[in-house]
């Protein structure tokens, strides 16, 4: 599969993000998976499974990296307006969708919300920088550089 764009208004908000980086309650730069102590991730493991729980306050908003691989993802508890490549749907808890490879998303949380997305780990590695590495893309060229 070859990505060829980004939805304009996902890329623009990123865009947005990091260049206001500096700037309380903005973070990341874009070029790695960014971490704040306010969204907490949660990380567990069965055989040649990676599970990983975010937890997002009400009011915040998340611009995801690019998924290499088709997943599933659980909402278990909130309510959230997802951009998933132009499109926009709101979920509300219970729920779960499969992630399409390509998939960007923009969430935003209306009230507290705790996500799980489910990936495969064929090596049983717990190595998280490594499982990142495999599951998302910073850029597009580096999705189709991994997914030919």
């Amino acid at each position: 599969m070859q990505l060829k764009k980004i939805d304009a208004s996902v890329q623009q908000l990123q865009e947005f993000m990091v260049d206001n980086n500096h700037l309380e309650s903005f973070f990341g730069t874009g070029k790695e998976i960014a971490s704040s102590p306010d969204i907490p991730i949660k990380h567990s493991f069965a055989d040649q499974v990676y599970i990983r729980q975010m937890t997002m306050p009400a009011g915040f908003v998340i611009v995801g990296a690019i998924h290499n691989h088709e997943h599933v993802w659980f909402l278990l508890t909130g309510k959230v307006s997802i951009n998933d490549n132009g499109t926009i749907v709101d979920h509300i808890a219970p729920c779960y969708m499969v992630s399409s490879p390509g998939s960007k998303r923009v969430i935003y949380a209306h009230e507290e919300s705790i996500f799980v997305n489910i990936h495969k780990n064929p090596s049983n590695t717990k190595d998280i920088l490594q499982l990142e590495d495999e599951i998302v893309s910073m850029t597009i060229e580096e999705f189709n550089k991994k997914n030919n």
